[in-house]
């Protein structure tokens, strides 16, 4: 892909965000969310002790790799992601690229207890009041796209609105820039936005840089039992699932493969399925 794609993709958004404020003036928004409404605080769940977490990923499609679930339905995933003990979920609501839609959220919400998580390309403030209204407990934000302490005033903004975020790095100066501002939730994604090339070492390069005190979850190309294994040694509390889970025909074996290395042909698996040896007991030879 030679364009630009986090350019390309933030262009699009700027185009839909009008029709958005058309339909739910940001005033309208404000006054719906001074109603009570239930917090599930998504950095409690995300960050639990003695394990590393799983966020199961909603989306239909990404930009690549194409159509990835054609039977594609948010709440029967939402259901299947919270029965095999997903710590949060997280929805695309992107249109164009993810095939996604904000409806998706309240959906979700109404089905399950867990905390969502809404993925989208954020920033305008409108899009914090929006994601609330629509059910979100958090939000994705990418540090690149809110630059010149920008991200501050979106963290401050979301904070009064009792939504976390997830703040997206994909180099180390997005890094140093993201905590300086003061995020809480560091999201490492292995995956360039705007070449959209995995950068695989990336998690593992910055992750050093990270302060024991901050939640730190990596996203992008996990799908194997290996690399589960390969973040557990390391200080992640998180890992974000999308594309492995919705191009599997059954996502519980799929979990159970990456997190319990149940995959065919794996050293687990061959232990299971090898017959045990019958212990032969020795005769005792006759007394004369």
């Amino acid at each position: 892909m030679n364009k630009d794609f986090l350019k390309e993709v933030v262009l699009d958004k700027q185009k839909s965000l009008k029709e958005a404020k058309r339909r739910y003036p940001e005033d309208e928004l404000r006054m719906k969310l001074e109603e009570p409404h239930v917090y599930r605080p998504f950095k409690a769940a995300v960050s639990a002790l003695g394990k590393l977490n799983i966020i199961g990923e909603i989306k239909k499609a990404s930009p690549s790799e194409g159509l990835l679930r054609e039977n594609f339905d948010p709440i029967r995933l939402s259901r299947l992601y919270q029965n095999a003990g997903c710590s949060a979920v997280s929805i695309l609501t992107e249109e164009k690229y993810f095939l996604g839609k904000i409806s998706y959220l309240n959906q979700v919400r109404k089905i399950i207890n867990l905390p969502i998580l809404r993925k989208d390309f954020i920033f305008d403030p409108y899009q914090l009041y929006e994601s609330k209204f629509f059910g979100a407990d958090c939000v994705l934000l990418i540090a690149e796209l809110l630059k010149d302490g920008k991200l501050s005033e979106f963290l401050s903004i979301a904070k009064r609105l009792e939504l976390d975020c997830l703040v997206e790095v994909n180099e180390l100066k997005d890094l140093k820039y993201a905590l300086d501002q003061g995020s809480e939730i560091i999201g490492i994604n292995n995956r360039n936005l705007h070449s959209l090339k995995m950068v695989s070492q990336a998690a593992s390069d910055l992750i050093r840089f990270v302060p024991e005190d901050r939640i730190i979850v990596l996203e992008s190309g996990i799908s194997k039992h290996a690399e589960y294994l390969k973040y557990s040694k390391l200080k992640v509390n998180a890992l974000l699932i999308g594309s492995a889970f919705m191009k599997s025909e059954d996502i519980k074996k799929k979990i159970d493969e990456i997190v319990e290395g149940r995959e065919p042909g794996s050293k687990a698996a061959l232990a299971r399925k090898a017959p045990k040896k019958k212990r032969v007991r020795k005769k005792k030879s006759a007394q004369k």
